[in-house]
């Protein structure tokens, strides 16, 4: 048996943080000395690597947590999804070094590759897997076959202009493995109409706001609300992003047209404008 401390000597674990993972049922420890100190046997050890393995990628304990105790992924399977996670990170700082070097050398490129070709299969099948039937019919009719479907969205998504935008969108979810973790654990259709319910309302409430001024109280209350429940929905770390990208969205001449028939001549100005105001002043105030 070893205690807290040599565990933490060990690892490299702080004392507080096992206590941490201790209190959320993470790592518990094998038992406790007659003194009440915790005691962790070779068992918890591997446990605790496990845990270690995935904070490597900055997964949430939850999250992890979650994993660990899932009943149908025995050791085995959690090792083959973590050596799974790890070679995909190899991958990419070697993409990075190789690029480094070309610079180095002379070569002024830069490598925008965000996802590689196993993560886009992968996003297209989650795709695929969850779109209506009908939507996916359509698809597959137009493009001939699922397989020409699928050559298809690899060579956009790979492509630099895609991999660009994808960056900064990974960005807004705090790194490449949340967002990934997210596009390929889709919510549900009942959740994903709750959102979009939720939302009408909180757009309803703002187009109702149209002739108060922008930094009025009303207003940044409704697009506060509005930014939430992206938030909520996206299961992104930080909204402002995902918000103001909206902003521009609604300074694009086809979607003033269908957001102001919708909700009114000037709404989609409206909101363009009370979502970059709201946003200013937060940012304003966190400074």
């Amino acid at each position: 048996m070893r205690t807290v401390k040599e565990i933490s000597n060990l690892t490299g674990i702080s004392v507080r943080t096992l206590h941490y993972y201790d209190e959320i049922g993470l790592l518990k420890p094998t038992e406790k000395s007659d003194a009440g100190y915790r005691l962790y046997d070779d068992k918890a050890l591997e446990t605790l690597q496990q845990i270690l393995f995935f904070r490597e990628f900055d997964i949430p304990l939850k999250d992890i947590k979650a994993v660990m105790e899932n009943p149908s992924l025995d050791k085995k399977q959690i090792l083959q999804m973590q050596r799974k996670m790890l070679v995909t990170k190899k991958e990419r700082m070697e993409r990075l070094i190789a690029s480094i070097d070309d610079i180095l050398k002379g070569d002024n490129k830069m490598d925008f590759v965000v996802f590689n070709k196993t993560e886009i299969e992968e996003m297209f099948q989650t795709m695929f897997d969850h779109m209506p039937e009908n939507i996916r019919n359509l698809a597959v009719k137009e493009f001939g076959s699922v397989d020409e479907w699928r050559q298809h969205y690899m060579e956009a998504v790979s492509s630099e202009k895609m991999q660009r935008g994808y960056a900064k969108v990974v960005e807004w979810y705090g790194g490449k493995e949340k967002f990934l973790s997210v596009a390929n654990n889709p919510v549900s259709k009942e959740a994903a109409e709750s959102y979009n319910k939720r939302l009408e309302g909180v757009l309803q409430k703002l187009a109702s706001k149209k002739g108060c001024d922008a930094d009025s109280f009303e207003v940044r209350e409704a697009v506060g609300e509005y930014g939430s429940i992206m938030k909520q929905f996206s299961q992104i770390k930080s909204e402002e992003g995902l918000m103001l990208a909206q902003a521009q969205y609604y300074r694009n001449e086809k979607a003033r047209r269908i957001t102001d028939e919708k909700y009114g001549a000037g709404a989609s100005d409206f909101f363009a404008q009370a979502i970059k105001a709201f946003y200013k002043n937060r940012s304003s105030k966190s400074n």
